[in-house]
């Protein structure tokens, strides 16, 4: 995972020299501008931006403006905005926050705190990335399932196997599996070939169509997890069989 990016525009080279200091004790990459009317040319050449730390009192223009240029504009217009000011009225907090700023902080301030905000904004964002990622991966997963296997009722040398794919529901030997999406989508994928030794790469990309956001190592989880709910059904049957060193089968 690449260092968090954070752009700091602010015009007195103390404050930002400080905070310069202070974000690259962290690790993290820092750009300082001095001016809002660098900022724009610097968003369309640059790919990775993790924060903007932006004083809202700039010599050619004023913060609030320059946060609505980010927000409406075609680069980086959802990336978090902490802003700085040496006003602390109320209102300007306001309308700063309606502007679209993710947080806001008045001047003076230690360095630790505007560390600690942006941990927290970065947490949030990391936390509703994850999010949309996860709601994508569940619409998919709804496609594969439907797109993978229709109705079929067949025995193999494993037990007998329904499958009703208006209600995505497993049946073996006349007993409900109760699973989840990702689970379902697994054990299509080695219904569908039994005996064929998929690797976790293979069941991933057969399952998802973002595997570059799963781990493959996540599909031993599942794998464990489905032993568990098949046990339950058929004890004395191995039904899903490891192959070391190459992957997963359906007996």
């Amino acid at each position: 995972m690449n260092a968090p990016h954070i752009l700091l525009i602010e015009d007195d080279p103390a404050i930002a020299s400080t905070l310069q200091f202070a974000l690259e004790r962290e690790n993290w990459q820092t750009t300082w501008l001095e001016t809002a009317n660098q900022v724009v040319p610097f968003l369309q050449k640059t790919e990775q931006l993790s924060a903007i730390i932006m004083d809202v009192g700039l010599p050619d223009g004023d913060g609030f403006s320059l946060c609505q240029k980010v927000r409406f504009g075609e680069y980086h217009n959802h990336v978090p905005i902490l802003f700085l000011t040496a006003r602390d009225d109320e209102l300007d907090k306001i309308i700063g926050l309606e502007m679209g700023a993710d947080d806001y902080i008045t001047k003076p301030f230690s360095p630790r705190e505007i560390i600690a905000r942006i941990k927290a904004i970065l947490r949030r964002e990391e936390i509703y990335q994850q999010k949309s990622i996860n709601n994508e991966l569940d619409k998919h997963l709804d496609k594969k399932i439907v797109n993978l296997c229709q109705d079929f009722d067949k025995n193999l040398a494993c037990g007998h196997w329904q499958y009703q794919d208006t209600i995505y529901q497993l049946i073996l030997n006349n007993h409900i599996l109760p699973l989840s999406k990702t689970e379902l989508s697994i054990m299509l994928t080695l219904i569908e070939r039994p005996n064929h030794i998929f690797s976790r790469e293979q069941i991933l990309a057969n399952i998802s169509d973002f595997p570059e956001h799963r781990l493959a190592r996540t599909i031993d989880s599942h794998i464990k997890t489905l032993r568990q709910k098949i046990a339950e059904i058929s004890p004395h049957v191995e039904i899903i069989i490891t192959h070391r060193g190459l992957g997963y089968s359906l007996q």
